[in-house]
């Protein structure tokens, strides 16, 4: 019998089943599917773009940065600071005979050596700078290189040079220092375009020590005071600025100095957005001054002034609030030769309005000694016009003195709630008592002030005073200007009529 066997499919047979098997395999990983033998293209749908935002790109300031960052240094200083270091403990090493004066001597030597000292040593402060000329000028605050002994400048790319202070003006906070080096600097200019509220500003400076720290930010307000001196006129930005950023510039986006970097307000002393820099005008002024001369010189009107309120304005009977109430010309002053008295109040200074103390300070501190000005004031209920010739501000000025007085009876004001009596001297009356809750004790008078004037007369006793009130309540003012010195200083208080 012989067996049969199988035929064996040929190899042709196998290569055509294989190569069906691989497409229909690529057809379902490319997504693809087979109908009736047919490979139909894939549904699936493709991948999606990557988000993209079309607008306007928000505002770069590295432009700005890059041309400015060379000019801005870091300025170190080196002083002798004081510290209070424990005394070194010291005990007789013997006994000595108790109240003998050797034991005196040596109980005294041992109680000096163990008080607490105060010794010296040296310590460093950090703040910022630029430069403003090609030649190594350059500005920073006061009182970054207070007390210095050695100032050093570091540049943006770590090179350090020396400094020589030039001068300083204390009443701006604005020193100027010189670098001296075989070399040109990158410098900035200052800015004479007037700023706005809004505007951009961005502050390159040292804080913490960190140099070439950039923050930005906007100008918050202008024509600040903050107590800083007799010329307050800060910008208010809220760029962040922190400790170490003294002296350093604020910027527009012309790469232009619009303030020098002073001062913040901070409970912590840490940046909370309120940042002080000097106007860029005002700065201007007082670097060319110090460059000059070393120091600045301002003109000097010799006046002590106050705000005109609403109720010194009725007892003047001045339309508005505003001017500066002249509470005393002191002697042998350009005002006191040319005629002004206490109780005119200056409204004007060559035709421009001045608005308050502040405005006729900076008015006269701009101008030089020896410059002939125009001011008009206001007295016995009109407008005057006087010519003066500024002098030169001393660097003290003097001031009045308070004769206390002593053994005096006192005369009662109630309606004002203080009780007045006669000075030894008869230079006024003096105010012997207060009662918290009156109108005296709200408008600011104490025990121990001096009325000195009443309704612009000199009062020499209680019953002056009281006459002079009458009258004025009689004419039928609003309010009465007391002329009131108060240990040196000298103003003037209105007290309401109408109250009374």
């Amino acid at each position: 019998m012989t067996a049969q066997y199988s035929t064996p499919k040929s190899t042709e047979t196998r290569k055509v089943r294989s190569r069906a098997l691989m497409g229909t395999a690529i057809a379902l990983v490319l997504g693809g599917a087979i109908v009736g033998g047919t490979v139909l293209p894939s549904q699936t749908p493709a991948l999606a773009d990557p988000v993209q935002v079309e607008g306007v790109q928000p505002i770069s300031f590295a432009d700005v940065v890059e041309k400015v960052r060379p000019a801005v240094v870091s300025v170190r200083v080196k002083t002798n600071g004081q510290e209070m270091v424990s005394g070194e403990e010291f005990e007789f090493p013997f006994d000595l005979p108790e109240n003998s004066p050797m034991e005196k001597f040596f109980k005294q030597f041992r109680d000096n050596r163990n008080m607490p000292q105060l010794r010296s040593r040296p310590t460093t402060g950090l703040g910022s700078g630029f430069f403003i000329s090609e030649d190594g000028y350059v500005v920073t605050n006061n009182h970054v290189i207070d007390r210095e002994q050695s100032v050093t400048v570091i540049l943006d790319d770590g090179s350090e040079y020396p400094a020589e202070v030039i001068g300083v003006d204390d009443k701006t906070d604005l020193a100027l220092l010189k670098v001296d080096a075989d070399r040109t600097f990158t410098y900035v200019k200052f800015s004479d375009e007037e700023i706005r509220v809004g505007d951009w500003v961005v502050a390159v400076g040292n804080p913490f020590g960190l140099g070439g720290t950039v923050t930005a930010g906007i100008i918050s307000a202008h024509g600040r005071q903050i107590g800083a001196g007799p010329y307050d006129d800060f910008i208010q930005i809220d760029a962040a600025v922190n400790r170490g950023n003294s002296g350093g510039p604020a910027f527009n986006f012309k790469g232009e100095v619009v303030g020098v970097n002073t001062a913040i307000f901070s409970p912590s002393g840490g940046n909370v957005g309120i940042a002080f820099a000097i106007p860029a005008n005002m700065a201007q002024r007082i670097v060319d001054d110090l460059k000059d001369d070393g120091s600045v010189v301002r003109g000097w009107l010799g006046v002590q002034i106050q705000p005109v309120t609403q109720d010194i304005a009725d007892s003047l009977r001045l339309a508005d609030a505003q001017g500066a109430l002249v509470a005393e010309a002191q002697s042998g002053s350009p005002a006191e030769k040319a005629g002004i008295e206490s109780g005119d109040a200056i409204i004007a200074v060559n035709g421009e309005t001045v608005e308050g103390p502040r405005e006729l300070a900076l008015m006269i501190s701009e101008m030089a000694p020896g410059t002939k000005v125009t001011l008009t004031y206001w007295r016995d209920g009109a407008k005057h016009d006087l010519d003066i010739t500024l002098g030169k501000l001393p660097e003290t000025e003097k001031q009045a003195s308070l004769e206390k007085p002593d053994g005096v009876e006192p005369s009662a004001l109630d309606d004002f709630g203080m009780a007045i009596a006669p000075t030894d001297d008869s230079e006024g009356v003096v105010i012997t008592d207060v009662d918290p809750n009156g109108q005296a004790a709200e408008r600011g008078l104490q025990q121990g002030d001096v009325i000195l004037e009443v309704g612009n007369a000199s009062v020499k006793d209680p019953a002056a005073v009281e006459k002079k009130l009458a009258d004025a309540r009689a004419s039928g003012l609003k309010a009465v200007l007391l002329r009131i010195r108060s240990g040196d200083q000298t103003r003037f208080v209105a007290l309401p009529l109408s109250q009374a």
